[in-house]
C-alpha cells in the first residue's frame, strides 16, 4: 500500500524508525478534541508504526487501550514488538510515550484485505443506515457540545439532521458521514480514524454531557473502502454508573462494511 503522502493525514501520522524496535513520530494540534489529541488520532500514529514492522498491508484488529491523554505540539516515542508474524496474519503490540510516560497500549493483528484467508462465502448481517445525502446533512461543531474542535479542519464530519442538537435524537444514537477535507481517500489505515471521531452517541438522549473518554476501543477491519464518503452509525448499548458500552460500524459508497468498533468510555458530567 503506498501512502499519499502529500495528505495531512498521512503527513501528520508520519513515523521515522530509529532503533529496531522503536520509531518517533510528532503528535499534531490539529486533531484535538479540545485541549487533547483525539485517541483515534493517536492510534494512527501508532498504526504507521505498526505497518513497517510487519509484512502485511491491513490492521485487521487493533484493541487499544487509553492511559492518558496525549500531548499536543509534542514528540513522541513508539515502542513496537512483533509477536508472530506468519503466511496470512501477523501479530503486533505497541506502546506510544510522550514526556517519559506511556499514553495508549496497543495489541493489533494486520493481514492482507485483499486476498482470502478462507471460505469465500459472504455473509453481510449489518445493514447500512438509512441517512439522507451528506449535502443534506449537518455538519458537525464544537458549538453543540461546548468544545474546541480543531480537528474539523481536518475532517468534513456530517450529522444526521435529526440528531445535531443535544439531545435532539431522544435516544443514544449518532450517525452521519465522513471524509477527509483534503480530498485524501479513505483506506484500511483511515477507518480506525473515523471510529472515534463522531460525538459520543449519548449526547442524543442525556443532552448536554462533559468530557467523554474512551478508556479501550477495540476496531476490526472487515474491507478496503471504496473511494468517497464513509457512512457511521453509533450507539450506545449499556450505560451504567457513568460507564459506557458504544458500539459502531462503517460502511463504504458501494454500502460495504467496511468497520466495526467497540468501545469503553467514560461520560463525565458537564462542568
Amino acid at each position: 500500500m503506498v501512502m499519499a503522502e502529500n495528505f495531512l493525514f498521512d503527513i501528520e501520522t508520519a513515523v521515522e524508525r530509529v532503533a529496531d524496535d522503536r520509531w518517533r513520530g510528532h503528535i499534531s494540534p490539529h486533531w484535538n478534541i479540545g485541549n487533547n489529541p483525539n485517541g483515534g488520532y493517536l492510534q494512527s500514529v501508532v498504526i504507521q508504526a505498526l505497518r513497517t514492522a510487519t509484512p502485511h498491508p491491513d490492521p485487521l484488529s487493533l484493541t487499544t487501550h487509553y492511559l492518558r491523554p496525549g500531548v499536543p505540539d509534542a514528540d513522541c516515542e513508539i515502542s513496537v514488538e512483533l509477536v508472530r508474524s506468519g503466511r496470512t496474519l501477523s501479530t503486533t503490540r505497541a506502546s506510544l510515550a510522550q514526556e517519559g510516560k506511556p499514553r495508549l497500549e496497543v495489541l493489533a493483528a494486520f493481514g492482507d484485505l485483499s486476498q482470502s484467508a478462507g471460505v469465500k462465502t459472504s455473509i453481510a448481517t449489518i445493514p447500512p443506515p438509512d441517512l439522507p445525502a451528506p449535502e443534506d446533512c449537518i455538519q458537525r461543531s464544537g458549538a453543540n457540545q461546548g468544545v474546541e474542535l480543531p480537528i474539523l479542519a481536518r475532517l468534513d464530519i456530517r450529522l444526521h439532521p435529526q440528531q445535531v442538537e443535544a439531545g435532539q435524537a431522544g435516544k443514544a444514537e449518532v450517525s452521519g458521514w465522513i471524509r477527509f477535507t483534503d480530498g485524501r481517500e479513505p483506506d484500511s489505515c483511515s477507518l480506525p480514524l473515523f471510529t472515534d471521531t463522531f460525538p459520543p452517541s449519548p449526547f442524543g438522549l442525556l443532552g448536554a454531557i462533559g468530557w467523554v473518554p474512551t478508556l479501550e476501543l477495540t476496531v476490526h477491519v472487515r474491507h478496503r473502502p471504496v473511494p468517497g464518503w464513509i457512512k457511521a452509525r453509533f450507539q450506545t448499548e449499556d450505560l451504567q454508573g457513568g460507564r459506557m458500552l458504544e458500539s459502531g460500524a462503517l460502511w463504504d459508497a458501494d454500502g460495504n462494511l467496511v468497520a466495526q468498533c467497540r468501545q469503553l468510555g467514560l461520560v463525565m458530567a458537564e462542568s
